[in-house]
C-alpha cells in the first residue's frame, strides 16, 4: 500500500491511496488500509474496491461506513458515480453525500470540500 499524505483545508490529516496490490474486499481489508493510513481522512479511488462493494445485498458498503463512524474516520470514494443503474444505490451515495462523513465524489477537490 503506498499512501499520499496531505492537508485539508480544516487543517486535518488526509492519506491518499495511490497502490494497492488487491482491491478491498470487506470491511477487514478496509481496515487494514484504514489503519496503514493512519490519517483521520482516507481517499479511495473506486477501482480500490472490489465490485462488491457496490452490491447493497452483500453488506460490505454498510460494515465499511459503520467502521467510518466506529472509528471517527472520514471516507472519500472518487469515481465517476453518474451512470450507476442502481436505484438503490444512487439513493444511498447521495444521503451518505448529504452526511458529509463518508462522500462519493468525481475528483479530490469535490470531495474533499464536501466533508464535514
Amino acid at each position: 500500500m503506498i499512501f499520499e499524505k496531505m492537508t485539508a483545508r480544516d487543517g486535518g490529516m488526509v492519506a491518499r491511496l495511490t497502490q494497492l496490490d488487491a482491491p478491498i474486499r470487506d470491511s477487514g481489508d478496509f481496515l487494514d488500509v484504514l489503519a496503514t493510513g493512519a490519517s483521520e481522512t482516507l481517499v479511495l479511488q473506486d477501482v480500490h474496491l472490489a465490485p462488491a462493494f457496490f452490491d447493497l445485498k452483500s453488506g460490505v458498503l454498510g460494515e465499511v461506513l459503520q467502521k467510518v463512524s466506529n472509528y471517527r474516520a472520514r471516507l472519500v470514494i472518487l469515481g465517476d458515480f453518474s451512470d450507476i443503474e442502481s436505484t438503490a444505490l444512487r439513493q444511498f451515495i447521495g444521503e451518505s453525500n448529504r452526511g458529509g462523513r463518508v462522500v462519493f465524489a468525481d475528483d479530490l477537490e469535490n470531495g474533499l470540500a464536501a466533508l464535514r
